[in-house]
């Protein structure tokens, strides 16, 4: 058995050199969120897998709160996001732009996670909803992709939090893994 690390020995950033690091292509979208806790725990995903932006949208709190800033420790100060009211003009800009946006719903015509394969080459915008509604028909409309999550059990969601690490870290695999990445990142670096 191996001895837990220290801290201190994990190798991490300091919120400076993360600034700088580079980014890798995920862009995440939170529409309508309504729990401050789940708001949180996606800034800590997004830190821990260099997402290069989070955009807030509708109801979904901004920081500073102390409620988003107890399950982030500290990630809303590392990773950039932004306030948008409106998610289906961000959506057609970032399009515009070049980004794939990709709603994670289950829906018809959707793509299964392990199914998904990652374009390397463009950035991704992905969409998740509220806690009891889920993405919106109309932001599902207006994406270029449906994504789900596979699942087996007798619930038919996942909390969004959970579905943020599910699905980064998906994504971040499979770009990690890609031959087009000639340089993988590795313990963050």
């Amino acid at each position: 058995m191996g001895r837990k690390l220290e801290n201190s020995e994990l190798g991490r950033l300091d919120v400076d050199t993360f600034k700088q690091a580079g980014k890798s292509p995920i862009i995440l979208i939170l529409d309508n969120i309504r729990s401050l806790n789940n708001i949180g725990s996606v800034f800590r995903t997004a830190d821990a897998f260099l997402v290069k932006k989070i955009y807030l949208c509708g109801i979904t709190a901004t920081p500073p709160h102390k409620d988003i800033r107890k399950t982030a420790l500290g990630a809303t100060e590392s990773v950039d996001w932004e306030y948008r009211e409106n998610i289906v003009e961000l959506i057609t800009e970032l399009q515009r732009a070049g980004a794939q946006t990709i709603a994670v719903e289950q829906a018809e015509g959707s793509i299964m996670l392990n199914d998904f394969e990652v374009p390397t080459d463009i950035e991704m915008a992905l969409v998740f909803g509220n806690e009891v509604k889920g993405v919106s028909q109309e932001v599902v409309s207006t994406c270029d992709s449906i994504l789900e999550i596979p699942q087996f059990g007798t619930k038919h969601s996942l909390n969004i939090a959970v579905s943020v690490g599910v699905v980064v870290w998906d994504v971040w695999n499979k770009i990690q893994k890609s031959p087009i990445n000639k340089k993988p990142r590795k313990n963050g670096a």
